[in-house]
């Protein structure tokens, strides 16, 4: 599938994980903010580990499959930079439509990288099991604990915001893949 597919489909799964923000939004206000890093760290963790378990069992007693689990690690990964940028808070310190600007704004970061690392690897994601996605994430996951335990201290990683991006654009792929493409 050419690349422009890919950057069409990429905007739509997350015009879906935007909708789904936006309503929660509306729910909740930015009730995340109060999210310190390591627990959103483990709220992507659950996610990304139930989207394994669901792979592994093939059963899920909720009734909530594998999709909602990529979209919402879209969200907490657009959460987690936004957290990066600000910092968490004791209470609810912006509105929803600052919260919604922010999140536009990680959003096209995303995509960005999403369209460069596509072109230098050549659409390979297309030939990717969704099993890979999951595992990748989790990969990431621990990647940002163990960087979150030496207190951001590195040799040679890319550091936090890199992981949250790859978690984001892995997260994509899925609901491209489980999502997008099967509402067609």
């Amino acid at each position: 599938m050419p690349a422009t597919d890919t950057d069409k489909e990429f905007g739509e799964a997350m015009a879906m994980c935007r909708n789904v923000f936006r309503d929660k939004l509306y729910d909740y206000k930015p009730s995340w903010r109060m999210l310190r890093p390591e627990s959103l760290t483990d709220q992507l963790f659950i996610k990304a580990k139930r989207i394994r378990t669901l792979e592994i069992t093939g059963e899920a007693r909720v009734d909530e499959g594998i999709l909602p689990e990529f979209m919402a690690l879209i969200n907490y990964g657009i959460i987690g930079l936004i957290q990066l940028d600000k910092g968490f808070a004791d209470s609810v310190d912006m509105t929803n439509d600052e919260a919604m600007a922010e999140y536009d704004r990680r959003v096209s970061e995303c995509t960005a990288l999403m369209t460069a690392k596509n072109h230098d690897y050549g659409n390979a994601w297309e030939d990717m099991r969704v099993s890979s996605f999951s595992d990748f994430i989790l990969t990431k996951i621990e990647r940002i604990k163990e960087i979150e335990n030496r207190r951001g201290r590195t040799l040679v990683s890319e550091g936090i915001a890199s992981n949250y991006m790859d978690i984001i654009n892995y997260a994509a792929f899925g609901v491209i893949k489980l999502g997008v493409r099967k509402a067609q």
